[in-house]
């Protein structure tokens, strides 16, 4: 039995990027995750809001039905709309849009319920814009999935969330052991892949991890590539200027950067060198394209299909969550 309509009230404004029906979409169902508006509640009807928020008709059904598409409201023939599920709203805060965060972006929605919508937000490794993402989001969430980085400002501005609503993925930096998390492990298990690749390794003279000055990984890969040559006996450098990268026959790379990557083929090519025996390459992180890269381009990565799974699993259980997804070496013909 539906409610009688109470009183709710917009925020439009005319001036915002926002296109205005879409702040009428995320007005409704923020007040659905607040609780302000609740199952079964009427909304008020398109003349109405035509009217009072000097709104087009088409505006309004445009918004309207992108909410009935998604199941949040639904209408019953001269009564009107009404809010037909429990919508929730959970942000996702990522640090760049990469292929590789592509995958943990849709394995993330894809093992949500319809009832959760997604806000995916990027920071860009800027403090001022990560700051200004949560606190804008402050309240409107259900929970919030936040990628930081490594900065001392990221703790303060974290703290006005709840910490059963909050789970930091990635990369283990400000967390303690009173947060929910889901990371990967930077240091040990590269080091534990590595060794895997004995083997590979021992058919060049030296191996060059490219590191350069422009990326945002951590260096704690960069010192466990280091005790991986010292133990194994392998020549090795660290190049961290990008405009020193010239490949040389008989050495392999390693590198956390696409962009080396895409020099190191093109150098291939214009040297005449054959990746895997010539020279070789090992890159972080796993994207759908580099198995079919110049015969396959080997990888060492995290599981970002299960980083995105298990972080949809704190959204949809109210369970702690305090985990590392697996670091694994795929070899392919680059080494």
């Amino acid at each position: 039995m539906l409610k009688e309509e109470e009183k709710f009230e917009f925020i439009i404004n005319h001036e915002s990027d926002i296109p205005k029906y879409q702040q009428l979409v995320d007005g409704i169902t923020n007040a659905i995750a607040e609780n302000i508006l609740q199952k079964g509640d009427l909304l008020p009807s398109v003349n109405v809001i035509c009217k009072t928020y000097q709104l087009s008709r088409d505006t309004v059904f445009k918004a309207y039905s992108i909410l009935k598409d998604q199941k949040v409201i639904d209408s019953v023939p001269n009564k009107g709309y009404y809010v037909a599920g429990e919508t929730r709203k959970v942000l996702l805060v990522l640090d760049t849009f990469k292929a590789y965060k592509e995958v943990l972006y849709h394995s993330f929605v894809n093992n949500l319920p319809d009832n959760v919508i997604t806000d995916v937000q990027f920071h860009h490794y800027n403090i001022d814009v990560f700051k200004t993402i949560i606190n804008n989001g402050i309240g409107k969430y259900y929970k919030y999935v936040v990628m930081n980085f490594d900065h001392k400002d990221i703790v303060p501005a974290l703290s006005a969330i709840s910490k059963d609503k909050l789970l930091l993925i990635d990369w283990n930096i400000q967390a303690d052991k009173t947060n929910n998390y889901v990371f990967q492990d930077f240091g040990k298990a590269f080091y534990e892949s590595l060794t895997e690749a004995v083997d590979l390794f021992k058919k060049y003279k030296k191996i060059q991890f490219v590191y350069p000055d422009f990326t945002n990984h951590p260096w704690e890969t960069v010192e466990f590539f280091k005790k991986f040559c010292a133990d194994f006996g392998f020549e090795y450098e660290v190049i961290t200027d990008p405009k020193k990268f010239d490949i040389e026959k008989g050495i392999a790379y390693i590198s956390v950067s696409d962009r080396i990557l895409g020099h190191f083929l093109e150098q291939c090519k214009e040297k005449d060198f054959e990746p895997g025996k010539d020279v070789g390459f090992l890159s972080y992180n796993e994207t759908p394209m580099k198995k079919f890269i110049y015969k396959g381009i080997s990888v060492v990565s995290t599981d970002f299909n299960e980083m995105g799974t298990k972080a949809a699993a704190f959204i949809t259980h109210d369970e702690e969550t305090r985990c590392y997804v697996p670091t694994k070496l795929i070899i392919r013909e680059s080494l």
